[in-house]
């Protein structure tokens, strides 16, 4: 096989895919409850526009709606204002304690009533200083838009439809608790469905379902007509490894409910910041989410299995769409089935080469063994290199360079992972296999994949992780085409019908894992501008950027020793490397961007701080005042200080190790992930509400214990933290209302 028809081949292959991945993720369509809801402006809970204005906007449209109605319908809207606490294990755990939060309710059943409902949620609050659009503005435009479709259809619906306006999840999913815990109409809702964001549009992804209730995924597969949804996204997100909650788990731990969780992942560069503006989110996107909500919502609102939902509870389910045409669902037994056939079919095939003549199966076992340790060293030298490019990014200080421009990323790393993999293999071919014959080389490192993808499905299976459906489909797929293809190789070797044939048979799996990956990149990259200063970004994008270019190239590590000579592509992915690696080093690639069609900007949080210090005793030990300023990314603020020379690392932050969480107000627990601060002097606060804590009581209890009794008068938003010294230890407390 000539080296540039081969890699001119195999690079037009992956471009395809690529180009059918980038068409699959366009969609093209609607909006007023949107722009009026975030004219409103910041909605932050306790704040009149959250409390009053955006309450009231929704109190009149849902009126209208109802004068609108069908008379098939009933239409109901209760203002609740919970108040009640809640312990999380999120971020290492916290309580939760709320006051008169808002909550807006509507309930639309038949006019004779019903017994069973679904819920619908969303929120209307947002974090300081954003509109909210996507998150989660557009999904109460949507909600509200289905509550006048619904109500307006003269067919009655069996079971009722419970739309949840809740007005406070950003303060960590307490609306939803004091719903769920405490509204009456909560005991009737057997499941439900939650719309949250990750981004700023685009498509709306099923990354959590259940627990268990299969059910619910079926439903999601027959009415969704724009479906988006992935198990692998569910088993990532329920890992822990992205700091992120939604009301799905409150309503699944408190209210043993079963549900679907969706969210728009597109453009997370602008989650949480000012530019989360109306104008940004497609109505091409509100019409696609709204097509899917009012689909579910009508099929579960008209489902038997609804009034019966727990009788449904059994196992889980692997799920996935299919390039956004239609979602693929079958049980995870039936997968754990599939699964072991799948690899019985590989051993089968593998174990006929191993069932030679003794002579000809040692020597195929040793071939295979040798050829598994190149391929190992291959991953290991590759994995090697791309972490030390990554680390010494990290170390000049120009890391995140990719993060205003992906493809430096996969310039960068993808190429040295690239043109590591080939140069191992290359002196493989020529120091150790000198003049073999490459048709049986080449078919060796096809069964060494084989092999390697077959563990991976075994050991994922009993996992019980239903994401191996994709080792699945990285076995089935070549084994099958491997099989057609046999004849042809052998015969006349890697001719150009063959390599046309080859690469048509995999065209599935690849097509399959360009589209997941790209899905990942798309939420994954904007998360590490807001990961923390801890954790290298570089590091983290290598290795993934590694394990991608590992996963796509197995199956074409066989065309290396069939090829006559790698020198050429080498050269240009060797050239290309150092290219970017040169001027990321010079810093051409600045990370952020103000751009007005497309921001991409730097996340720094600052709080005007007055801090005092008391003694055991209650005397006065310290106090001072300041911009506590901490940067939200690796770089810190070191790409501010050129700009604001006051800005340095001589303001970095001490810890006060004898008081809590390093002496600063951290709102939540968050401090390991943000361990470099800066704190400039300033001015100190003059509180509109004087901040007042008093000790009323001390009582000596039995036991050797304590009971201490405090007032306090705080602001609307505060943060307790008990810290006790390490001879005592916290028995039980209590928080009464405030005053």
């Amino acid at each position: 096989l000539p080296e540039a028809r081969g890699a001119l081949l195999v690079l037009l292959y992956l471009l395809a895919l690529r180009a059918l991945v980038q068409l699959s993720l366009r969609q093209l369509l609607r909006r007023e409850y949107l722009e009026n809801i975030t004219a409103v402006g910041p909605r932050t809970v306790g704040s009149p526009e959250n409390e009053i204005l955006t309450v009231n906007y929704l109190l009149r449209q849902i009126k209208a709606i109802e004068s609108e109605s069908s008379d098939a319908h009933k239409i109901s809207v209760d203002i609740q204002r919970p108040t009640g606490s809640f312990s999380i294990d999120f971020l290492g755990g916290f309580t939760s304690y709320y006051a008169n939060i808002t909550n807006v309710v509507v309930k639309l059943e038949p006019k004779s009533g019903a017994k069973h409902a679904v819920l619908s949620n969303c929120h209307f609050d947002s974090v300081p200083n954003t509109p909210g659009a996507s998150d989660d503005a557009v999904s109460c435009s949507v909600m509200l838009e289905i509550l006048n479709t619904l109500s307006k259809s003269s067919d009655p619906l069996q079971h009722a439809v419970i739309f949840l306006f809740n007005g406070a999840e950003e303060n960590i999913l307490q609306a939803s608790h004091g719903f769920i815990t405490q509204h009456r109409w909560a005991e009737s809702i057997r499941a439900f469905i939650n719309l949250e964001a990750a981004g700023v549009g685009g498509k709306e992804l099923v990354f959590q379902t259940g627990p268990e209730n299969p059910w619910l995924v079926q439903a999601y597969v027959f009415a969704a007509k724009h479906p988006f949804a992935s198990v692998v996204a569910q088993e990532v997100f329920q890992s822990g490894i992205i700091p992120a909650d939604t009301d799905f788990r409150i309503y699944r731990d408190f209210g043993n409910i079963p549900g679907i969780d969706l969210a728009f992942i597109e453009n997370g560069y602008i989650y949480h910041t000012k530019y989360d503006t109306p104008d940004r989110i497609l109505t091409d996107s509100i019409q696609r989410a709204g097509d899917n909500i009012l689909g579910m919502l009508k099929y579960l609102a008209t489902s038997d299995k609804l009034a019966k939902s727990f009788d449904y509870r059994h196992g889980n389910v692997v799920f996935f769409d299919v390039f956004g045409l239609f979602v693929l669902a079958y049980p995870a037994r039936v997968g754990t089935i599939m699964n072991y056939m799948i690899t019985a079919v590989t051993v089968l095939y593998l174990g006929k080469k191993i069932l030679q003549p003794r002579n000809r199966a040692i020597n195929y076992m040793k071939e295979l063994s040798v050829a598994f340790g190149f391929t190992l060293l291959s991953w290991f030298s590759t994995l090697v290199t791309v972490l030390i490019v990554a680390v010494f990014i990290s170390l000049i200080g120009q890391s995140l360079s990719w993060y205003n421009h992906f493809y430096v990323s996969i310039f960068l790393y993808g190429t040295a992972a690239a043109a590591k993999l080939i140069l191992v293999h290359t002196l493989a071919k020529k120091f150790y296999y000198k003049n073999r014959n490459e048709q049986y080389l080449g078919e060796t490192f096809f069964d060494v994949s084989l092999l390697v993808w077959s563990v991976a499905l075994v050991l994922i299976t009993q996992l019980g992780l239903c994401s191996a459906f994709i080792c699945a489909m990285w076995v089935a797929f070549p084994l099958l085409t491997k099989l057609l293809t046999y004849r042809e190789f052998k015969q006349k070797g890697a001719t150009i019908r063959f390599v046309m044939i080859y690469m048509l048979g995999m065209f599935i799996p690849y097509l399959y894992i360009m589209y997941l990956t790209w899905t990942i990149f798309e939420m994954f990259i904007p998360i590490m501008g807001r990961s923390g200063t801890e954790i290298p970004p570089d590091v983290v994008l290598a290795a993934f950027i590694l394990s991608s270019t590992v996963i796509l190239s197995s199956y074409f590590l066989n065309f290396i020793y069939l090829a006559k000579s790698t020198k050429k592509t080498l050269i240009t992915l060797t050239a290309v490397f150092g290219v970017t690696l040169i001027l990321v080093c010079s810093g051409v690639f600045f990370p952020y961007s103000s751009d007005s069609a497309n921001p991409k900007p730097k996340r720094v949080f600052l709080q005007h701080v007055s801090r005092r210090f008391y003694g055991l005793n209650g005397n006065l030990v310290k106090s001072d005042s300041g911009i506590w300023i901490n940067g939200l990314d690796y770089a810190g603020i070191s790409h501010i200080t050129p700009h604001i020379p006051e800005l340095n690392d001589t303001i970095r932050t001490n810890c006060e190790d004898k008081a809590p969480l390093c002496g600063f107000p951290w709102i939540l627990p968050v401090h390991f992930l943000l361990r470099k601060n800066w704190y400039l002097p300033a001015a100190e606060i003059s509180p509109t509400k004087p901040v007042h804590f008093k000790l009323l009581a001390k009582e000596q209890m039995s036991w050797d214990s304590t009971k201490l009794t405090f007032e306090k008068c705080v602001s609307l938003h505060f943060l307790l933290l008990i810290n006790p010294v390490h001879t005592v230890q916290v028995v039980s407390w209590r928080w009464n209302s405030c005053c």
